[in-house]
C-alpha cells in the first residue's frame, strides 16, 4: 500500500447527504450515490475540476453533530463535488465545509477498501484525528483514495 501526505486547505463539498448506522452503511450510502449521480447536472457548473476537466468527486464523512469527528454508532455521508467555499448549493443539495488538515492519502479499490482502511486505522504509528473522506480521482477506473486526517508531530 502506497501512501502520501497532503496538506489541504479548507474546502467545501456540495452534495447529497444522509445519516445512518455505521453497521449498515452499505444499505444507506449507495442510494445517496444514485441520487447524486442522477441529478449531477444540477451542480456541474459549480463543481471544481482537475487539470483534465474531471469534477473533484468526494464521499465526505462527518459525525452526527457535524463536528468533523470519527463516526460512532451512527455517521453522516455526503456524495458530492468539491466547490468554492462561497458556492451556494441548489435546492435539495447541502454544503459541508471541511477544515484544513494534513491527510494521509491511501489509494485503493472497492475490493481492497476494507484491507487498506484497517491497515491505516490499526497502525499504532498513525493517529487519526477526524473523520475520514473518500475522493474519486478517476471515477471510471474504480480507483479511489482514502483521506485520513492525521496528527502531525510538533503541532
Amino acid at each position: 500500500m502506497q501512501t502520501k501526505r497532503i496538506q489541504k486547505d479548507v474546502f467545501a463539498v456540495i452534495g447529497k447527504a444522509g445519516e445512518g448506522a455505521t453497521a449498515n452503511s452499505k444499505e444507506w450510502i449507495p442510494p445517496l450515490w444514485q441520487e447524486a449521480n442522477t441529478h449531477f447536472n444540477e451542480i456541474a457548473a459549480i463543481a471544481k475540476k482537475d487539470e483534465n476537466g474531471v469534477p473533484l468527486i468526494w464521499g465526505a464523512m462527518n459525525d452526527v453533530t457535524e463536528n468533523n469527528k470519527m463516526w460512532g454508532e451512527r455517521g453522516k455521508y455526503m456524495v458530492g463535488c468539491e466547490a468554492d467555499i462561497d458556492a451556494e448549493p441548489p435546492a435539495g443539495w447541502q454544503k459541508w465545509i471541511v477544515p484544513a488538515q494534513t491527510y494521509l492519502v491511501a489509494e485503493c479499490t472497492q475490493d481492497t477498501y476494507g484491507e487498506v482502511f484497517s491497515s491505516v486505522v490499526n497502525d499504532p504509528n498513525i493517529k487519526i484525528v477526524a473523520t475520514v473522506h473518500e475522493r474519486y480521482p478517476q471515477p471510471s477506473t474504480g480507483i479511489l483514495e482514502l483521506w485520513f486526517p492525521i496528527e502531525v508531530e510538533g503541532k
